[in-house]
């Protein structure tokens, strides 16, 4: 429905007499023989183009006896300009997310086999965070593990345990001390 009356306002604002038009009422209010001779043309085709702009909500209309004032409503007219902007921002970042989740999902399966087993170790930072990302999930926050139980842990992943531990400091996803490890918090980790 948004959609619809986005498309609806710029296709009303696609005739050139129009936005004339509303340049004209932007200076303050005008009865339509005044817009008429300003711009030179016929009432009758005022009158067709003030409908359009009353279909959208862009003209206010006031009546004075047998004459129609018309005016700019301002705050409509800037709100439904800057929709489309919204909109696209608003698509931008769903479609953003769905394609992480996608690039999340396709990285896990071309890294991991179906046990669970990491086949090699990511060369590209991207793909190396998201496989820790799924590998640390296993990990409990608050929780100190020793050295031993986080290389026994990562044997699960690769046998190459001891690069896992060190990326997993480096990238913040843990906190190294006297060879103890704990979890960060997810706000910590360097994945962005």
């Amino acid at each position: 429905m948004q959609l619809d009356r986005l498309v609806n306002f710029h296709k009303t604002l696609g005739d050139p007499t129009r936005i004339r038009i509303l340049a004209l009422l932007q200076n303050g209010p005008l009865h339509g023989q005044a817009i008429a001779g300003k711009l030179g043309l016929r009432p009758p085709t005022i009158t067709h183009h003030m409908a359009k702009l009353r279909e959208i909500g862009l003209i206010i209309e006031r009546r004075e006896k047998n004459t129609i004032y018309f005016s700019l409503n301002q705050k409509k007219l800037e709100f439904s300009a800057t929709a489309i902007l919204r909109m696209v921002s608003e698509i931008s970042e769903k479609e953003s997310e769905t394609m992480k989740q996608t690039d999340h999902h396709q990285v896990i399966k071309n890294f991991f086999t179906p046990d669970g087993r990491l086949k090699q170790i990511p060369a590209q930072r991207k793909k190396k965070i998201i496989v820790m990302t799924h590998m640390v999930k296993g990990l409990k926050q608050g929780v100190v593990y020793e050295e031993k139980e986080i290389n026994e842990f990562l044997k699960g992943y690769h046998e190459d345990f001891a690069t896992l531990r060190r990326e997993l400091v480096m990238n913040q996803f843990m906190y190294r001390q006297n060879n103890k490890y704990e979890m960060n918090p997810p706000e910590l980790w360097m994945i962005d």
